[in-house]
């Protein structure tokens, strides 16, 4: 998934020992933020980290969000392993934090608590319709393919011709490439059997790709277009007339946009090589992109109850460039589709009463990720910015925010005078509550199995998707 976020899922706590003046400087991290983790341990030399995640199984965002055919993108996981089988830091899963362990019981264990757990909700639609049957959130799907536990019992229709993604980003890319694929190449990955299975019946095969700008404004990178424009079986279909004169209009672009528009001009108006065309006419599916359309209503079909379709309003832009914005002209079209997916964006939300939050803005509100007013406390991730940017920004986010912890370590506005229990106060308090963590041993023997059953079906892994078996298969 061309997502952007890094880390993990947004359901985990980091909690971080630091041994500063002769003790311990506990520091405690809701959600995996791996990059942040890895400056505080390579940096302080007695730092020890504690991570604290809801589901018994660590990576969340690389598990449940990557897309499968990426793997290649997963190979963070690698360097938190190794991270995790030191002695100075410990995983402990199966720990809903603001449920079996409270933020502030948190903050008495460790010298420090980094929330960085993410966006687990999607931002709605807010028109009429959005909640027929064949209406999905890009979040809900995605977490459907990818064995997101709380998405593992989710049914898509499958069986109409035409799907309509709402949005023009690397999840909505994702996305349609996941419905359009050939079968032989998902069977390859760790896509879970029981999606395979759905598309292996699916009857889709046509995508629109719906943004309410431009093609200067969108918010897909040039990998993820480029694998949609190669896809096997797939031709694209994009109108001439929405790049004609683009080429003048980015010359002076950063060079990653100018990259990305000249590749959908040249997709647009170039003609293809004898093979390619070949291969195009042949293709049994195909997408396209469509600009300048704001949803403004899902159709329903006749007897009411599902999804036959969108009303579409046309817009102008007003502006240039990413500060563009999208002005309704009156003018409104409908487009057939029984399956509409809304790849609007994901929202944080606010975790325990103990911790400020900005409902408007959705974020934990913070300077260089230390949270006001509540000194000790600090945020990493979407939590901190918004559900913005690729990988590779939440990694340099999370440098930031490490660095405001050791600033803070040097500088003595973190306590660290006295001794603090860390997980041992936390255990304590899980046992009284009947909560049985998963260490990082517990996880590798719940890798095993899924590694051992991809095997035997010739896949990566098969991912178990229910909590309770995975911890029956540990003896929880």
């Amino acid at each position: 998934m061309g997502i952007s976020a890094g880390g993990w899922q947004v359901t985990s706590t980091q909690a971080l020992p630091v041994s500063l003046l002769g003790c311990w400087t506990r520091v405690a991290f809701l959600s995996s933020s791996l990059n942040c983790d890895l400056l505080l341990l390579q940096h302080h030399g007695g730092a020890q980290v504690d991570i604290y995640e809801k589901l018994p199984v660590p990576f969340g965002l690389v598990r449940f969000g990557v897309a499968p055919d990426h793997p290649e993108v997963k190979n963070v996981t690698k360097a938190f392993t190794q991270t995790a089988r030191s002695g100075r830091c410990a995983f402990h899963g199966n720990v809903a934090v603001g449920r079996d362990v409270t933020v502030a019981e948190l903050q008495q264990a460790y010298h420090a608590v980094v929330l960085s757990y993410g966006a687990e909700d999607n931002r709605v639609l807010g028109i009429p319709g959005e909640n027929l049957s064949g209406v999905y959130s890009a979040r809900e799907f995605v977490g459907w393919y990818n064995g997101l536990p709380e998405n593992r019992d989710m049914k898509p229709d499958l069986s109409c011709e035409t799907a309509l993604v709402l949005g023009h980003g690397n999840v909505a890319l994702d996305i349609a490439r996941i419905l359009l694929s050939p079968l032989q190449l998902l069977r390859k990955t760790d896509i879970t059997d029981s999606s395979l299975a759905a598309l292996s019946c699916s009857k889709v095969k046509r995508v629109w790709l719906v943004g309410r700008r431009g093609p200067l404004q969108v918010a897909f990178t040039i990998k993820e277009l480029r694998e949609m424009i190669n896809l096997p079986g797939a031709r694209p279909v994009l109108d001439p007339a929405d790049f004609t004169g683009l080429e003048n209009a980015v010359k002076d672009a950063p060079r990653p946009r100018k990259r990305l528009t000249e590749l959908m001009i040249s997709t647009a108006l170039e003609k293809p090589g004898e093979k390619m065309m070949e291969e195009q006419a042949a293709a049994p599916r195909e997408w396209g992109l469509k600009f300048q359309r704001s949803p403004q209503e899902v159709l329903p079909s006749a007897d009411g109850q599902r999804a036959r379709g969108v009303r579409l309003a046309l817009t102008r832009l007003e502006g240039s460039g990413d500060s563009a914005k999208a002005i309704p002209t009156g003018a409104v079209e409908e487009l057939e589709c029984g399956l509409v997916l809304s790849s609007i964006g994901y929202r944080s939300l606010p975790l325990d009463p103990a911790v400020p939050f900005d409902t408007q803005r959705g974020i934990i509100p913070n300077s260089s990720g230390r949270v006001q007013g509540v000194p000790g406390l600090y945020c990493s991730g979407w939590v901190k910015r918004g559900p913005t940017g690729v990988i590779i920004t939440t990694m340099n986010d999370s440098f930031d925010t490490a660095q405001s912890v050791l600033e803070d370590l040097q500088v003595g506005v973190l306590d660290v005078s006295s001794s603090r229990e860390g997980f041992g106060a936390v255990k304590s308090l899980l046992q009284s509550r009947g909560v049985r963590p998963v260490s990082f041993s517990d996880w590798e023997k719940i890798d095993a199995a899924e590694v051992a059953r991809g095997k035997a079906a010739g896949k990566p892994r098969e991912k178990i998707v229910d909590p309770q078996e995975m911890l029956q298969l540990i003896g929880h």
